[in-house]
């Protein structure tokens, strides 16, 4: 499963691998990833990209996602969120 989401010149996408739930984001060839385990309940791990080392661990998906807003250079509301993402997070 596969899902896009663009807004406010950041693209979303969701996916799941057999090890994770991923959900990268993407602005003007910068990238920001969000990942949780694929049984949805350990830490979200924040990454420069999909496949790239891990900068932090959250609880919260509220402050993994204003990491990777930050990684990416804009505001934590700007970030657009597909729906098979909404729940990630503990």
């Amino acid at each position: 499963m596969t899902d896009t989401e663009t807004a406010n010149g950041v693209t979303a996408r969701y996916f799941e691998t057999e090890t994770e739930r991923v959900l990268e984001f993407d602005r003007d060839g910068r990238t920001a990833a969000v990942a949780q385990n694929a049984e949805g309940y350990a830490m979200l791990k924040v990454r420069p990209a999909a496949d790239g080392d891990e900068l932090e661990r959250y609880y919260g998906f509220d402050m993994a996602l204003d990491h990777a807003a930050e990684l990416l250079g804009v505001g934590v509301h700007d970030l657009p969120v597909p729906e098979g993402a909404d729940d990630l997070g503990m």
